[in-house]
């Protein structure tokens, strides 16, 4: 009884775990490192190839609830988190060099996991799950492609660049947290109005790189590179990535007219990413316009942004509750080429399919997670036939069903969402034989 998982990304890593610790025998095949996407440069599992936060982390926020929900469930992808995690505020981010080589090693020291280094090609036979993510290479997606018409789906996706702490200019930059939330973990990089308005300038007519097929209404709105935003207006930056609300210069007392944010990349705080700046500008170009930031003018850049194009299902009518083909149910999807987005979205998509595989192969019950938890309303949202432009979805309170009962003040509702989400998480284990293993 041996299941085939393709792609060790963070669907496919998860998946792979949850099939294994339940006794089940995974074929586990990565392409890495025969060959790279474009977006990929690390031989390790699970890479986070964009930002290195797995956001909010409190259970007002249904991400926050979506990983609590994934820790009760013994989530391999959260337990590197939370053991790799890096200063971020109220949210979950991480060392991404030792978060994926915790997962690697994990995954590769596993007695029933059998590790395969080479491009997967064909469909392969038996009971397989295809996690190769929405940078899937072209063999392989020529064949997802023959078994499902409505494949072709896509949207652009970007990355932002990250410098090193050692190059910020710390007299013009200060240390904090929006709020005062936590402890003040992020680098604040302010700018005056005529700082702000000349960057603004820039960034608007800067040279972007050649990306087939690109335009401004392919990008998907979560990771939107910062100068299509700019071109949405001159304060569109500073009501969106760049807003200095909830932050004050220690040095004036008084709120910035416009903040960069750099969050910590790397365990050893050597490293911090631009947050929000996600960007396709040509490399000169990041360089030239990102050193207008006065922090930032003597930067040493170690990543420069960049843009892939992510492709994607059509999953509704196509795929059922438990991310199997419909059409064809030995196949199974995880991640975001599901139509998923994000990477504890992902990461729980790939966390289902191997637990409910788990419960078909050793003949127990499915689990059948419910709307009224967050991993359930991925699924279903995923599977509901009756959504017409489907579009990729992050977890939210929209699609996980309401409370029978009114709850004054959304994060008073939302708690309670969240409590009585858990407490289903509970039941489930209790009742669940596949749960218990």
């Amino acid at each position: 009884m041996t299941v085939t998982v393709v792609g060790a990304g963070l669907a496919g890593s998860e998946c792979a775990w949850q099939l294994a610790k339940r006794g089940i025998s995974v074929r586990l095949c990565e392409m890495k490192p025969a060959r790279f996407s474009p977006a990929h440069h690390s031989e390790q599992f699970a890479e986070l190839v964009c930002s290195n936060s797995l956001r909010g982390d409190e259970l007002s926020n249904a991400v926050g609830l979506l990983k609590e929900e994934m820790r009760r469930l013994d989530s391999l992808i959260l337990q590197s988190a939370d053991h790799n995690r890096v200063a971020a505020g109220g949210a979950l981010a991480v060392d991404r060099e030792a978060f994926s080589r915790e997962i690697t090693d994990t995954l590769c020291t596993h007695p029933n996991i059998s590790v395969v280094r080479g491009e997967v090609t064909e469909i392969p036979e038996g009971t397989v799950i295809i996690a190769s993510g929405p940078l899937s290479s072209d063999a392989i997606t020529g064949r997802i492609t023959a078994l499902c018409p409505d494949f072709n789906l896509h949207f652009f996706d970007a990355v932002a660049p990250i410098v090193t702490l050692e190059s910020v200019d710390m007299e013009q930059a200060y240390f904090a947290s929006r709020y005062g939330k936590g402890t003040a973990d992020y680098v604040n990089c302010p700018l005056t109005m005529e700082e702000y308005n000349a960057f603004v300038r820039e960034l608007v007519s800067a040279e972007e790189a050649e990306v087939h097929g690109f335009d401004d209404a392919g990008v998907f709105e979560g990771c939107m590179p910062v100068e299509v935003m700019a071109r949405r207006g001159i304060d569109t930056l500073r009501y969106g990535p760049m807003k200095p609300v909830g932050l004050r210069n220690p040095r004036t007392g008084q709120e910035d007219y416009a903040v960069v944010q750099l969050r910590q990349d790397n365990r050893d705080g050597t490293l911090y990413n631009l947050v929000g700046f996600q960007t396709h500008l040509k490399w000169g170009e990041q360089r030239r316009v990102f050193s207008m930031i006065p922090a930032l003018r003597s930067a040493e850049f170690v990543r420069y942004g960049v843009m892939h194009r992510n492709t994607y299902l059509n999953s509704p009518g196509l795929l059922d509750r438990y991310y199997r083909l419909i059409s064809e149910p030995r196949i199974r999807f995880a991640g975001q080429m599901t139509g998923v987005e994000g990477y504890v979205e992902s990461a729980a998509s790939g966390l289902l399919v191997g637990i409910e595989t788990a419960a078909e192969l050793l003949g127990m019950e499915a689990v059948d997670f419910p709307q009224e938890t967050a991993i359930g309303a991925l699924s279903l949202y995923v599977s509901q036939e009756s959504i017409g432009d489907f579009q990729p979805m992050n977890i939210n309170f929209g699609i996980i069903r309401s409370l029978d009962r009114r709850v004054k003040g959304k994060r008073n509702k939302n708690m309670e969402i969240s409590a009585r989400s858990l407490q289903i998480m509970e039941d489930l284990r209790e009742k669940k034989e596949v749960l218990r293993l």
